[in-house]
């Protein structure tokens, strides 16, 4: 096995190979062939997933210095060193799957990153600096113990695409709604019990994912007209238990889905609602009144602060 992988970097080295696959090879440590002389100049693409990998050289960026993209997903690397600071010209780190504690800060000097996959870890929190990966464009943070995200995630003004789910999140930070480019947004199965009311505001954001946050009753009403995933949030309600609001025009009385009701205590965290029940009033409405004139409607129960969504 030993001889093999020798070979296989031996003819990399020669034939000046761009892209070297050593992917389910059993390795413990990263092969001192690579890291051989003047290592492999040409290299641009470089591939360990599933092998016991437990840490990266520290000259990595000096013996493989035009490093595009670094597949080490599948390991047991325990600590981001800070000699990755060092691959300038990296654009794609895939560290899922391994037994990451800690991101070092020289990760914010990856300038050229557009791609960072750290799902499947034990990260905690992230360092700052990654709000410096100026052309990022995807972060899956996902199935780590994150309580909260980066303090300047907001500066990664590429950002298109951040997941996040399954971590323990108690809140979005509201900068995250700064974020221009963002198009798809998902916190599945955190510990939020809320969205800011800004978050939805942006145009470019479509995709929003918050399934399994069983504390959260309620959306902001910018993300109507989103593509929204809110399966298993709130508790569930029965029907029975629930004073149904409706409204009236003259002797029609239309009811609103069980969804929305009054809540007894002003001490609960709330979303305006307003939106969502004007348009079940208009489209119950016209099923009721096709064709016929539409005279002043008025809303007999309490007003929109005290409404919620009370399951998703």
């Amino acid at each position: 096995m030993a001889s093999e992988l020798c070979k296989t970097i031996s003819v990399a080295r020669l034939e000046k190979h761009k892209n070297l696959f050593l992917n389910y090879r059993n390795l413990h440590h990263f092969p001192l062939e690579l890291l051989k002389d003047e290592g492999l100049q040409y290299l641009e693409r470089l591939y360990m997933k599933r092998n016991s990998l437990t840490t990266l050289p520290e000259n990595l960026a000096q013996k493989l210095p035009n490093l595009v993209e670094l597949y080490l997903h599948s390991n047991n690397i325990v600590v981001v060193p800070e000699a990755i600071g060092s691959l300038v010209k990296l654009q794609c780190l895939d560290l899922s799957d391994n037994a990451l504690e800690i991101v070092c800060p020289e990760i914010g000097r990856l300038r050229a990153l557009r791609h960072l996959r750290l799902a499947n870890n034990q990260l905690q929190f992230l360092p700052p600096e990654v709000g410096d990966l100026k052309e990022l464009q995807t972060l899956d943070i996902s199935t780590n113990r994150l309580l909260a995200l980066p303090e300047r995630l907001h500066l990664c003004l590429s950002l298109q695409y951040l997941t996040v789910d399954r971590n323990r999140l108690w809140c979005v930070p509201r900068h995250l709604c700064q974020l221009p480019s963002l198009n798809e947004l998902s916190v599945a199965g955190n510990r939020l019990a809320f969205l800011p009311l800004d978050l939805g505001r942006s145009p470019e954001l479509q995709y929003v994912y918050v399934d399994n946050n069983t504390h959260l009753k309620g959306l902001p009403s910018y993300l109507y007209n989103k593509v929204i995933g809110c399966s298993g949030c709130g508790a569930p309600i029965q029907v029975s238990e629930v004073k149904l609001l409706s409204f009236s025009s003259g002797q029609l009385t239309v009811f609103l889905p069980a969804e929305v009701k009054i809540i007894g205590t002003e001490n609960d965290r709330v979303l305006p609602l307003q939106e969502l029940a004007m348009r079940t009033l208009h489209h119950t409405c016209h099923s009721f009144l096709k064709g016929g004139p539409l005279s002043v409607l008025w809303l007999t129960a309490a007003p929109p602060s005290v409404c919620r969504l009370s399951t998703c």
